[in-house]
């Protein structure tokens, strides 16, 4: 979608999007809080914003111009990134202003919290602190591997113990959430895919035994 474009959303797309939505009845329509073109090029690819204020009109009137035209609430998702612009806010704030505005819900991916944080030196549970609970409606997980000097977010290993434990932190705030697991390459023997389903469902049930 690039819902942080400057020139826009296409409307091509999202009558295409909404006639499969519209099919297919999905329980959440989602995009990442990125952008990956402009006019004619299209970078294949899910790049940063800066988070100004300029930038979050731009995203609100986005996210606003997509609810509108695929006629229900959408879902956004924290990226991981690599580069990181001088900014007016920090990520979580300009999410939080996103569904104040918008009313739009939120998509949280733990491994793009702890990817994001190693790489650019913020602390994640401040993060976790700074995001609208309420407006969470998934969690995402997943694993990611050592670049020369960044964590990347591949989903091609298994879920981090960092990440585990971060992910404990988000539940202890979120209450219940829906949680998927994400793994695109390298894929192990369905074993293993559902032991690490049980270890997501071990902490969330350590949580409410706690509680």
């Amino acid at each position: 979608m690039s819902i942080g474009s400057a020139d826009g959303l296409r409307a091509d797309y999202l009558q295409r999007l909404r006639a499969l939505v519209d099919e297919v009845e999905p329980l959440f329509v989602s995009d990442h809080l990125s952008w990956s073109r402009i006019e004619r090029f299209n970078s294949h690819d899910l790049l940063p914003l800066p988070y100004t204020r300029e930038a979050l009109d731009r995203v609100c009137a986005n996210v606003d111009h997509a609810q509108s035209a695929l006629g229900r609430t959408m879902l956004v998702e924290n990226p991981s990134s690599y580069i990181a612009f001088a900014g007016e806010m920090s990520e979580w704030e300009f999410l939080d202003a996103l569904c104040a505005r918008t009313g739009c819900g939120l998509l949280l991916d733990v491994n793009n919290v702890f990817v994001s944080a190693s790489n650019h030196g913020f602390d994640p549970h401040a993060y976790l602190a700074g995001i609208p609970a309420a407006r969470v409606r998934q969690v995402h997980l997943a694993g990611h591997s050592q670049g020369r000097e960044l964590l990347v977010d591949t989903h091609d290993t298994p879920v981090s113990d960092p990440v585990w434990s971060l992910y404990a932190s988000a539940l202890e705030r979120l209450g219940p959430v829906a949680t998927m697991i994400e793994r695109d390459d390298h894929i192990p023997p369905l074993a293993e895919l559902l032991a690490e389903l049980d270890v997501a469902r071990g902490i969330a049930a350590g949580l409410r035994r706690a509680a």
